[in-house]
This record gives C-alpha cells, structure tokens and sequence, in this order.
C-alpha cells in the first residue's frame, strides 16, 4: 500500500496541482449547489452537488485512493457488480426478513469519523489527511452529490459491517447492507439484532431509524431493496402496474403529450432516459419479460429518432 508523507506524492498521483487542492478546500462553498429531488415516501432530499472541478478532484481521490482501503463483502451497494438484485438474492424464501435504516446516514456522519476510516494516519500525513477530509466533506455532512461519498460509505461501515455479519453468520442469518438499509433474513428474534444494531450504531455516533424498521413474515409480501423475495426475485405488482399504464399513455397519446399532462418540466430525452431506467431495473430482475423487452425497444427507438434529428 502506498504511504503518503509529502504533498508531491498525492499530486503526482492525483495528477492535480497541490494549488488547486488546497485553492478548492479553503472555498467549498463556491464549488457546491443545493438541488432537492422529491423522495418516493414524499418530502424532498436536499442533494449537494459539486461543480465540475470539485467533482474531477473527489473522482480521482476515489478512483486512485479510495478504492484501495478495505470494504467488508456484507456491503452490497457501491461496489463492482452491485446491483439491487444480488442484494435481495441473499434474503429469497426466509421465514423473517427484518429491514433497518441509518437515520440520516449522511447527514450524520462525524468528520472525525471520515477522517479516520477513509484517511487513516499510517497512510497519510496529517495535513494531508485534512485536505482530502475537508475535499469531501462540507458543512457537517458527507454531500450525497459527491462522486467520493458512496466509496466512504462503505470504508466508514467496514468494520461495523464485520461485526453485524459474524455475530449472524454465527446464527445462521443473513445480513447485508445497501447503503444506509441493512437487512436480516432467517428465523431470528427481530428485538435481539435491532438492539446490537443500535448498539452497535451509536458506537460510531450513528442512530437507527426507528421509524423505518419493518418486520416481514411469510405469508405477506416481503421486500428487500424494492425486489420481492417470498419465493424467488421479483417485482412488486403495483410498480409493473403503474409501468405499464406509464408506456400506454406514451404510446397512445404520445410522449409529449404525457409529459404535458403530468406537467414534467424535462426534455423528453430526459423523461425517455428516466423511463428506460425503470423499464431496464424491471428487467433486471425479469430478463426474459416479452411485454418489458418491446417496452425498452419502443423507447430506445424513440432515442434513436430524437438523436437523428439533432
């Protein structure tokens, strides 16, 4: 593993000017803006989203730096060949699924937090370690926007990722984590790992929201990372049904037209791409769906036409 004691290091590696890191570091606010996005639950997310010179810098700090620090395998987001699939597909045909959430992961987590796990002291130099801390981190929280942030997730949850899965694999649950939701599967008592969760959470300064844990049992539909897993992967009914009435009235009335009466404020490029993200998730887990495949043909179609007309 490489150690870095000198700023040339870094900057050779990085292959950005150490002027520029440190004329970036000492004014983020010039480098970041607000963007909300509505959730699905309702509400808005506000989403920190660094400029483009801002986002070159915490690119390559993930891509030359990051990418090298330990990361634990119950970790299932963030990752080379994560999917939301392979993160269900651990928990198909258990008789509990247990669903738990970060209570505003990123909100939360401590800069000290970030410095020591992402940037540790037997591999940088102390200024150094600041630098790169405050290049990604602003204002008390680790900015979702920033292409740095989901690397850190991971790196910061490693060793709690660690002792969550030994004590179940010690169990025979299982556990993964994607992002901020952890999921249990097996026949367990749901108290007894909710309570070694928030344990285990507030060690590192982090709380568990209570408000988003939910116990499924056979018998009832159970979800894990939006895939239904009560017999073999699949996608909700009410997600295809709303699909499926999404592309009738695109191809019956047009996408214009929709757009209008849904009053999108997007190009129809835009929509047309947010439309085959859905239609392509579905496929994901249903590969050999007939009705989804010419839904996805339909509309790259559309994207040629909109291509050869620019």
């Amino acid at each position: 593993m490489i150690v870095y004691r000198e700023l040339s290091s870094l900057e050779r590696d990085l292959g950005i000017p150490a002027q520029t890191l440190y004329a970036v570091s000492n004014c983020l606010g010039r480098h970041y803006r607000m963007v909300s996005i509505s959730k699905k639950t309702g509400g808005v997310r506000n989403l920190l989203i660094p400029d483009a010179l801002l986002k070159t810098i915490q690119r390559r700090i993930s891509d030359v730096l990051l990418v090298h620090m330990p990361i634990s395998q119950y970790a299932t987001a963030y990752r080379f060949g994560a999917t939301t699939l392979r993160n269900a597909a651990m928990h198909v045909g258990k008789p509990v699924v247990l669903k738990l959430d970060i209570y505003q992961f990123f909100d939360s987590v401590p800069y000290s937090l970030v410095k020591e796990k992402a940037f540790p002291a037997h591999i940088y130099e102390e200024q150094i370690r600041i630098l790169l801390t405050m290049l990604c981190y602003y204002k008390d929280v680790l900015p979702q926007g920033a292409p740095s942030s989901p690397a850190i997730v991971n790196i910061v949850l490693a060793d709690f990722d660690e002792r969550i899965g030994r004590w179940c694999a010690q169990r025979g649950i299982a556990y993964t984590r994607y992002c901020d939701d952890l999921t249990f599967s097996g026949d367990f008592e749901a108290k007894t790992v909710i309570d070694l969760v928030r344990r285990q959470l507030k060690s590192l300064g982090l709380l568990l929201n209570e408000n988003k844990t939910r116990i499924q049992r056979q018998g009832r539909q159970q979800l894990v990372t939006g895939v239904v897993v009560n017999e073999k992967p699949g996608i909700p009914a009410t997600y295809r049904r709303k699909l499926r009435q999404e592309m009738y009235y695109c191809q019956k009335f047009g996408v214009c037209e929709h757009m209008k009466a849904m009053d999108l404020a997007i190009s129809e490029e835009d929509y047309l791409r947010h439309l085959l993200g859905k239609v392509n998730y579905v496929l994901q887990i249903l590969p050999d769906c007939t009705e989804f495949l010419q839904y996805r043909d339909w509309i790259l179609q559309k994207l040629r036409c909109i291509s050869g007309s620019t």
